[in-house]
């Protein structure tokens, strides 16, 4: 593989990202590839720290403190991990990148579109993915499955049912290169196939 491919994985909560990118991986793994899974805000010990306040319930922020945590963590990640790996030629899987800020810190918190856009530009230094899957789910499937699963919430999963519908509105209203929706009420092997079949679209090569 002469460069690296991006995928990123974006949606509201209780999508299904995270088990996704796990069987995304597990296939990538059996197409005879070696990916790397990366999760935001995550994957490095700064941007770790940086999580476990962000998502502690006992935690408050304003949106503008949310959004500069935020982005510091991508900056870290993209940095140190990211961009080391696409220029090795690795495929990188990311469970959110750069459409979380503009979902939850900009519909979700109602911070201003050119701020948002400017920071993460520069977090990214202008690091865009190539295939962007949204997994649209509606705020009260997400909500059922939370509750069937006894799932413990967070601070931002906390947030009033119409703070997730205008996160959910935003990820259903996204379009651009490289970007695809599928709907997230299937069944996770419903959501693979249709996934799979974009990435194969996008790099034959890689994953026919």
């Amino acid at each position: 593989m002469s460069h690296g491919f991006f995928v990123v994985l974006e949606g509201p909560e209780a999508a299904g990202k995270s088990t996704l990118a796990k069987a995304l991986v597990a296939r990538m793994h059996a197409a005879g590839t070696e990916p790397l899974l990366v999760h935001e805000p995550g994957g490095t010990p700064v941007a770790e720290s940086l999580r476990n306040e962000l998502l502690n319930a006992e935690r408050s922020f304003t949106p503008e403190m949310e959004l500069l945590y935020m982005v510091t963590a991508r900056a870290d990640l993209v940095s140190r991990v990211i961009r080391p790996a696409l220029a090795a030629g690795k495929i990188v899987v990311s469970d959110r990148y750069d459409l979380s800020t503009l979902a939850y810190q900009g519909a979700g918190r109602g911070v201003p579109l050119e701020q948002l856009r400017w920071v993460n530009a520069a977090a990214t230094s202008g690091l865009v993915a190539d295939v962007t899957l949204i997994l649209d789910l509606d705020p009260a499937q997400a909500r059922t499955r939370q509750q069937r699963i006894g799932k413990g919430l967070d601070r931002i999963e906390r947030e009033p049912e119409d703070f997730h519908a205008r996160v959910a509105a935003a990820y259903r209203s996204a379009e651009g290169p490289g970007i695809h929706h599928l709907p997230a009420e299937g069944t996770p092997a419903d959501v693979l196939a249709a996934a799979w079949r974009v990435l194969v679209s996008a790099r034959p090569e890689s994953f026919a």
